[in-house]
């Protein structure tokens, strides 16, 4: 399915009345079917996700959001948090799914989240455009990417700390 379609299909998910008091995430995948993208969310994955957004907006400027659509090869992926530059959001503005990802992706792991699917969301991040995908593990450690691949260190130039509470 073509990046437009794909896109119209997601905003029809979005408005769709029926949809939008369930308790977990959908996404799309590159056939345009709707998938189940999380197990229910715990309060755990909430606070890590409002921390940071927080970290994100102090360290960076710019802006955070969680939960958010972006158009990929293989469909329409949520990241748990992304940040955006100014001229992100001057060019997409509230665009809905994102036809580039943000600059920075971060996925919080779930005890659920295979390796396999971090690591997909990840190479899927970073070919729409992400600067740098985050994945914050259960215990809190935080592993850097890049097309490169894992870093030591972000680009971005963030201290990364543990986000365990």
């Amino acid at each position: 399915m073509d990046a437009v379609t794909l896109a119209k299909k997601w905003r029809e998910v979005v408005d769709s009345p029926h949809l939008r008091d369930l308790p977990f995430k959908l996404e799309l995948n590159e056939n345009g079917k709707v998938e189940f993208a999380m197990s229910p969310a715990t309060n755990r994955h909430s606070r890590w996700q409002f921390r940071i957004g927080a970290l994100l907006e102090r360290e960076l400027g710019g802006e955070a959001s969680v939960e958010c659509s972006i158009l990929t090869h293989q469909g329409v992926k949520v990241a748990d948090v992304v940040w955006y530059s100014a001229a992100f959001l001057e060019r997409y503005g509230d665009a809905t799914p994102y036809p580039q990802a943000p600059e920075l992706c971060v996925e919080i792991a779930s005890p659920s989240n295979s390796a396999e699917e971090l690591r997909e969301k990840t190479r899927l991040y970073l070919a729409a455009g992400a600067l740098e995908v985050w994945i914050v593990r259960v215990d809190g450690a935080v592993e850097l990417y890049g097309p490169e691949g894992q870093r030591a260190q972000s680009v971005l130039g963030v201290a990364i700390p543990s986000f365990a509470l």
